[in-house]
């Protein structure tokens, strides 16, 4: 366990270690595969806390190992061990539906820096429950509306056996308007996609559609840049994201991918974002630690306004979405998930260092599909 009073975790302040009296609890992945996203959370997360000024927050952050099963025992201890006030840092939807819906329904606040399941945007959503990334079907509708304005007409598609896979490939077809080549869910973790890409060959496809975060799109794409197979790729960011293209290199260049945040989105917070994490992490943000320092900087905005104890003025406060979001406007639908602009970004190479930059507009004032189905 770690544990971070707001003072302690901001040395670079000066300031003085103080009791705390908001407790959040951050349960993500910092270990085995994933673990760079859960990282980058943390880190957006953290960053934002210490920018507030604030000595009176203290973070309990604990590794979920990508387990669902030690998801929901930390999450156990959180709560009735640890009383936090709120909670936050899960990234996989396997693990936000085996801890969000048990958490919420103890009182405690939970804002969600990544996983956006469609159960808990539509008849699961919950009062206590707000998500600041987006719902998981989100960028992969964006990727195929780009589908369409780039004229393909017979994709293939896959993506992982778990919760965000399936959400993915139905965004991807709720938008996409031609015929599908295949459709083709993989394991979970998996790093050998030798049987996917014959299928792919063998299909007639005139383009990919792939959703497979972390290492898995690591993997997949090394492989695909070396099928031989020459046809052209679309995809969410979470494939693409800043810690990803490093290790992918030349094979990513040029692809479309698509995302609510990029690093070059105009405006000050995010300037002084970028600037900020560069300086104090030396890399280039992803877009994970945009969405754990918005998230860190919902929370602070509520914080301003009501304490966690009044549970309908915090709520309230949450609702309001009274902050700085590195992607400009921010608000929050009627089932609290964003309703917000999904840009198309291309890879491309600045340097030595691969990165994204925005092309164009895929979805503007998009929220989600299942709003309609919440009733709070």
């Amino acid at each position: 366990m770690k544990r971070f009073l707001m003072a302690a975790a901001a040395t670079a302040l000066g300031a003085s270690s103080a009791a705390a009296d908001i407790k959040v609890g951050m349960i993500t992945t910092l270990s085995g595969g994933g673990a760079g996203l859960g990282i980058d959370v943390r880190d957006g997360f953290m960053l934002a806390i210490s920018q507030s000024g604030r000595d009176d927050i203290e973070v309990v952050i604990e590794d979920d190992q990508r387990k669902p099963d030690i998801a929901v025992q930390l999450s156990d201890k959180m709560i009735q061990s640890e009383r936090v006030d709120v909670m936050t840092g899960i990234i996989w939807s396997n693990l936000a539906m085996a801890v969000v819906p048990a958490a919420v329904n103890q009182n405690v606040f939970y804002l969600s820096p990544n996983a956006g399941p469609s159960p808990l945007a539509g008849k699961g959503c919950h009062q206590n429950y707000f998500n600041v990334a987006w719902q998981n079907d989100n960028l992969h509708e964006a990727a195929g509306a780009h589908a369409n304005g780039a004229g393909y007409s017979n994709t293939f598609i896959l993506a992982p056996n778990y919760p965000a896979g399936t959400d993915a490939l139905t965004g991807y077809k709720r938008f996409y308007e031609g015929e599908l080549a295949g459709e083709v869910y993989t394991k979970l973790g998996q790093t050998d996609y030798a049987a996917e890409l014959a299928q792919i060959r063998a299909s007639g496809a005139d383009s990919v559609f792939f959703f497979l975060p972390g290492g898995m799109g690591i993997s997949f794409l090394k492989q695909y840049a070396n099928s031989g197979i020459d046809l052209p790729v679309v995809g969410p960011a979470f494939s693409f994201d800043q810690g990803i293209l490093q290790a992918v290199g030349d094979a990513a260049l040029g692809v479309v991918n698509t995302s609510q945040w990029n690093k070059d989105i105009d405006n000050p917070t995010n300037a002084a974002f970028v600037e900020s994490f560069q300086a104090e992490f030396g890399r280039l943000p992803s877009l994970y630690a945009s969405q754990g320092f918005d998230t860190a900087n919902l929370l602070i905005s509520a914080l301003e306004a009501a304490d966690p104890s009044d549970a309908d003025a915090f709520r309230e406060a949450l609702r309001a979405a009274d902050f700085d979001s590195t992607r400009g406007d921010f608000a929050f639908g009627p089932n609290h998930h964003p309703v917000q602009t999904i840009y198309a970004r291309e890879v491309i190479k600045e340097g030595d260092v691969f990165t994204n930059k925005i092309i164009g507009t895929a979805l503007e004032n998009h929220s989600d599909a299942y709003a309609a189905d919440c009733k709070m």
